[in-house]
């Protein structure tokens, strides 16, 4: 890859003075699962830490596909047990509260992380609780806006390509959907750790993806890639194999005893049958939030090694017309909510 020039790391944030919460916050909740219109701004009690959470004011939420997926009645909606409901994972904020006086993580902190939603309410609000074990401090050089679209997309990118395929040097890898929010961190995990990455996405993006740190990049729309891929060590499937047979083609452009990793949720029953018949090995995932990790993936923002990048910004008030804007399948990186003041 053409690595970056990598810059100086940036002095930590200092924490400043907060203000006590209110007793009730603005929050895009949904009543009951249904289309984008179903998201509607709401005034909800502001939720209360316990033990080791923190409370953090939330600048900014990330949108993910498995938000839509849940608004939808997918996703993890069987586990929503209350209504109003916030929806989202990702946010970058401030401290409010933390456990105890002398936490690392004191009031007037930046962080970012995911909240535990749906066993919390989600970030798509003004105030959420989040176990101090899966945030971190918010990378000094990124901005609230862009610290929200990293933490649920990176750390995916990051189970995938640095703790389940074991990137390295000279490893042969397929990432299917490379310009999402997901893939464009995975291509550049992979890259940074030698791997020749494939990425497949649309002619659009491709010069972009090159950047990133593909050595190839395939039109979906234009090119079969088991017409010109093969004998690759692993594939990172991001888009399953309800399109188009995405999942089942690829194992055929996977050497002897190669990985594939389905992601997409529910898209591909059948898939470690059809590992096995096809002399491969196979796993899904499910992203983890460690804040350990993140904390790692914030260096890395911080010293220029890779980057985030967000397509749009919505108010709170629009998250309707954020998750419309997603389910067009056409977003580059990320999409992010603005909640508050920064």
């Amino acid at each position: 890859m053409r690595f970056r020039p990598l810059r100086p790391a940036p002095a930590a944030e200092t924490p400043a003075p907060v203000a006590d919460p209110p007793e009730t916050m603005r929050a895009a909740v949904i009543d009951e699962t249904g289309t984008p219109a179903a998201l509607h701004e709401a005034t909800v009690p502001v939720p209360s830490p316990v033990l080791s959470e923190l409370l953090v004011r939330v600048v900014a939420a990330g949108i993910n596909p498995i938000d839509a997926k849940t608004r939808s009645g997918k996703g993890v909606a069987a586990a929503i047990t209350d209504f109003p409901s916030a929806l989202g994972f990702d946010f970058s904020g401030i401290v409010v509260r933390s456990p105890y006086e002398s936490h690392p993580l004191a009031p007037g902190t930046p962080v970012f992380g995911m909240v535990p939603f749906p066993r919390t309410g989600g970030s798509y609000a003004e105030y959420v609780v989040v176990p101090s074990q899966s945030v971190a401090r918010k990378p000094s050089a990124l901005s609230h806006v862009e610290a929200a679209g990293v933490p649920l997309a990176a750390l995916t990118a990051w189970g995938l390509v640095v703790e389940t395929a074991h990137a390295h040097e000279g490893q042969r890898m397929l990432i299917h959907a490379g310009s999402g929010g997901v893939g464009h961190f995975a291509v550049q995990f992979a890259a940074y750790f030698g791997a020749h990455v494939t990425a497949t996405g649309s002619a659009r993006n491709a010069s972009w993806l090159r950047e990133l740190g593909a050595s190839v990049v395939l039109d979906h729309t234009t090119t079969r890639f088991e017409d010109v891929v093969a004998d690759v060590d692993v594939v990172i499937d991001l888009v399953g194999n309800v399109h188009d047979r995405t999942g089942e083609r690829s194992l055929t452009v996977l050497r002897p005893g190669g990985l594939y990793v389905l992601v997409p949720t529910g898209s591909w029953p059948g898939y470690s049958k059809a590992a096995d018949a096809a002399g491969v090995r196979a796993t899904s995932f499910k992203v983890i939030p460690d804040g350990g990790a993140l904390a790692t993936i914030a260096r890395l923002l911080d010293s220029g090694a890779i980057q985030v990048y967000i397509d749009r910004v919505f108010e709170l008030a629009d998250a309707a017309a954020a998750h419309t804007e997603l389910e067009q399948g056409h977003t580059r990186g990320k999409i992010v909510l603005r909640v508050s003041d920064d």
